[in-house]
């Protein structure tokens, strides 16, 4: 199989296949800055540091590129490359790593899509998008944001004027679907407009430092009479892509990039769940809150769903949101019980106390007295019925509801099927809540 490398410009040959004094011609006549396409190439060690050198201002001390571009390029041993600065984007797409390699690289965009590291990376990053779709690695990964700007071999601080206005030096990452996550890293990276779909291992996933996820609509991007309320939590941009390409979406959900496909709850389900356990075997139980709510969120929604599956799922939303939302619990948990007293006092408390009787007959002839002891059936009350002592007895006999206890009180039949009810769903509710609560602070 013959070379795929582009040729140089002006020749017939790769820069690996280059006459030694044509390429030195080559090398000679690059700039800091320059844009440079060498897809195909196979690049040595030597031949890799010699086109570096070629782009490195010595007045600054930066090797730089203007975009740059390895499509399907061979690197049999780049072990460490960079700092670099590269003002537009670095393109490794298709390329293969034969050993281990630290890159370290500013730049606008990096993509990476079906690269091959044959051995252990580490990606470390400023002002970065990259794209790692179907990359494939099966060792040790990393792709790292740095915070402050390289270091240079003389101690000084690698000259980021390229980036002269950008908001800030992070880094996204763009696209992991059809990676296996097993040995991956990622850390203090950006992942707001991550497509995860079809990526595999994610619950091996490794994710340290501040890994930062996209977030529901906030109120002040919506109509300001719209009954609409997202709670914040983690939510992937695929879900945002979703949401907003259903009819009537709310305002503020985030529209599919070009190209970005078609994925709906029955792919984000095992998605949601695979990134929940990532969050639980990294002791992070509030994170992993999250993306069980938005597991939840995708079996509510999905097609496949029984319509009794999907009833059960809806009320266990509305009154606890999955058992995650402790506010909203208590918000029914207190409309039940001021419900309840309403309804006790004006029907369910007898208008009095009954009273018992004792009846007898005395023989004739003398004797043993026999009585009979009985009490009169709570009558329903009448006139007044919201007085401050009925709402004592009625708000006693709620409180006791709310643990299962009897109120001992004497009530009417409606009053009594009340209570019944009080004491069937409050409890409930009340649990809904102090699970929420567990749920949101546990570690």
């Amino acid at each position: 199989m013959g070379c795929r490398g582009i040729h140089v410009p002006g020749h017939t040959a790769c820069l690996a296949h280059l006459a030694h004094t044509d390429r030195h011609a080559y090398l000679t006549d690059l700039a800091p800055g320059t844009d440079i396409d060498h897809r195909g190439t196979t690049f040595t060690p030597s031949l890799l540091q010699a086109l570096l050198n070629a782009v490195h201002d010595l007045s600054t001390g930066v090797t730089r590129f203007g975009n740059a571009q390895f499509d399907s390029a061979t690197f049999t041993k780049a072990d460490r490359v960079g700092p670099l600065v590269c003002a537009g984007r670095v393109v490794l797409s298709g390329a293969m790593f034969g050993g281990p390699v630290t890159l370290s690289l500013a730049a606008r965009r990096l993509e990476c899509r079906r690269t091959l590291w044959a051995a252990t990376a580490e990606l470390r990053l400023r002002y970065t998008t990259v794209d790692f779709a179907h990359a494939v690695f099966e060792y040790p990964l990393t792709i790292a944001a740095e915070s402050d700007p390289f270091v240079l071999a003389d101690g000084s601080e690698l000259a980021e004027g390229a980036f002269a206005g950008a908001p800030g030096a992070g880094v996204g990452l763009a696209s992991l679907r059809g990676v296996d996550a097993a040995h991956l890293v990622l850390a203090d990276v950006d992942l707001s407009p991550c497509l995860f779909a079809g990526a595999v291992h994610l619950d091996q996933l490794r994710l340290e430092g501040a890994c930062t996820f996209d977030s529901p609509p906030s109120p002040a991007g919506r109509r300001r009479w719209s009954l609409v309320r997202f709670t914040q939590r983690r939510v992937l941009a695929e879900e945002h892509h979703w949401r907003a390409g259903r009819a009537g979406a709310v305002r503020g959900w985030n529209v599919a990039v070009l190209g970005a496909g078609r994925v709906g709850p029955l792919q984000l389900a095992p998605v949601y769940r695979a990134l929940r356990k990532a969050f639980e075997d990294g002791k992070h139980e509030p994170g992993a809150a999250d993306f069980y709510y938005g597991e939840m969120e995708m079996r509510r929604h999905a097609d496949d769903i029984p319509r009794g599956e999907r009833g059960l799922l809806t009320a266990y939303w509305a009154l606890s949101g999955y058992g995650l939302r402790a506010s909203r619990a208590l918000a029914w948990l207190g409309t039940a019980m001021v419900a309840t007293v309403v309804l006790l006092m004006a029907f369910g408390i007898a208008q009095d106390t009954p009273k018992q009787t004792a009846t007898g007959t005395v023989p004739a002839g003398g004797g043993e007295v026999t009585f009979t002891i009985d009490k009169d059936d709570p009558k329903n009350p009448t006139g007044e019925r919201f007085t401050g002592e009925r709402f004592e007895k009625a708000l006693n006999i709620t409180l006791n509801s709310v643990v299962f206890r009897s109120s001992g009180q004497d009530l009417t039949t409606t009053g009594t099927y009340v209570e019944m009810t009080s004491r069937l769903t409050e409890p409930v509710l009340l649990g809904l809540a102090v699970l929420a609560v567990r749920n949101r602070v546990k570690r």
